[in-house]
């Protein structure tokens, strides 16, 4: 089963649809106790890919018309660099090598969980996220991206988006995280050449 999105918008459906909507699927896939700080957030990355067309990859979350960045948990002794790779491979199905690290954000960035989601996902023990996020620049073709690598995927369909298009999209409790994300990475050589150009 090979799951893309098309660059026009269109998505490329699997022939035989393994993913279910009843499938609690809003938190990421835990395999390993989360690592939370003393306030109760959990230490996670998150991922910010960029093509040569200066657009971002923008996926689905398994039965859910919940759109976002990918993103992940960091595991115990566990580098956040280690992180990142590792959710790369196992959300989007790419390797260190298929990418180039082009910023970082300086500190931790938090939200919240609202309280209507603790109530729906009993799995959702914790306060919320504490994240470092990472601007990726995509070295390979589109053909390389795979979101099914991986023993539990936890998207479905993705895009290339305009650069601001996340913002107006993303589910509400995260925009604020989003914002201060892509104003930082806003400021990276990668798009600044491109403005001069």
């Amino acid at each position: 089963m090979f799951l893309i999105g098309a660059r026009n918008g269109h998505f490329a459906h699997s022939r035989n649809n393994i993913f279910s909507k009843g499938m609690n699927t809003m938190h990421d896939q835990m395999d390993e106790k989360p690592v939370l700080d003393s306030e109760g957030y959990r230490s996670s990355v998150g991922i910010v890919l960029v093509n040569d067309a200066r657009q971002l990859f923008w996926a689905k979350r398994i039965g859910y018309e919940a759109w976002q960045f990918p993103q992940g948990g960091i595991q115990e002794k566990e580098s956040i660099l280690d992180a990142l790779y590792r959710e790369l491979e196992e959300e989007i199905g790419l390797s260190p090598q298929d990418v180039k690290v082009l910023n970082r954000t300086m500190g931790w960035l938090n939200y919240r969980f609202p309280e209507y989601l603790k109530r729906r996902n009993p799995t959702l023990n914790f306060t919320g996220q504490k994240q470092k996020w990472f601007l990726l620049q995509l070295l390979v073709g589109d053909e390389a991206i795979r979101l099914d690598k991986h023993a539990h995927p936890e998207l479905d369909h993705w895009i290339w988006v305009s650069y601001w298009y996340p913002l107006r999209y993303v589910i509400p409790f995260k925009r604020a995280v989003y914002r201060r994300v892509l104003k930082e990475f806003l400021k990276t050589d990668f798009f600044r050449m491109a403005e001069k150009g």
